[in-house]
């Protein structure tokens, strides 16, 4: 009877999202009120209604048929309506995260669904990342799924820190001002990560 959000990867991650989509649905789709899928781009390109269809394994007609409680919905991290504050990290408190790299105030907006939802699921593999030491987990949230200042501060501070000094780092500047962000959230809200590790 609860809504359920599932985070997942955009068509530029790998995961093997057709998969997924049809065991979460036969799993939990009769169960919930609704289960929605959303979209992580970050500020990448919308995908397209035929790369959603390539990307979750049905086409819209199949998705409407065989997973009627479920939406296949694209990030806007530039639709301030799809947005909501989910708080504020203080300019003291960046520095400090930061080791003094970015001690700029950074709201924290993130997509309004997370908490429009009962639940939020992330789904999504662990991969090194560049900019912060890993993928997965909080940064399907941030950037995944936020609005632009706190994607502006983590690139600039990624860029900041070095590639070479982040990745595949387990701690680093960057990961310390997601993981922060995501407490916005998780005060909030139940939220589960599903990490695949690839």
């Amino acid at each position: 009877g609860k809504r359920v959000l599932a985070v997942i990867p955009d068509g530029t991650r790998t995961a093997p999202m057709p998969l997924l989509y049809r065991l979460l649905y036969e799993v939990l789709g009769e169960r919930v009120e609704r289960l929605d899928y959303l979209i992580a781009l970050g500020t990448h390109q919308p995908m397209s209604e035929e790369a959603i269809a390539r990307h979750v394994g049905m086409t819209a007609e199949e998705r409407q048929r065989l997973t009627p409680r479920s939406r296949v919905i694209n990030h806007a991290w530039d639709n301030p309506d799809a947005l909501a504050l989910a708080g504020t990290i203080s300019a003291e408190e960046m520095r400090q995260l930061t080791e003094g790299l970015v001690e700029g105030e950074t709201p924290v907006r993130i997509n309004r669904l997370a908490f429009e939802n009962d639940h939020v699921l992330i789904i999504g593999a662990v991969f090194p990342h560049e900019v912060a030491g890993f993928s997965g987990g909080a940064k399907y949230l941030f950037p995944g799924i936020s609005g632009a200042e706190i994607i502006d501060s983590t690139h600039w501070l990624g860029a900041l820190s070095t590639s070479y000094a982040t990745i595949g780092v387990k701690d680093t500047p960057v990961r310390r001002v997601l993981h922060r962000a995501a407490e916005f959230v998780t005060s909030r809200q139940n939220v589960t990560c599903l990490k695949l590790a690839m």
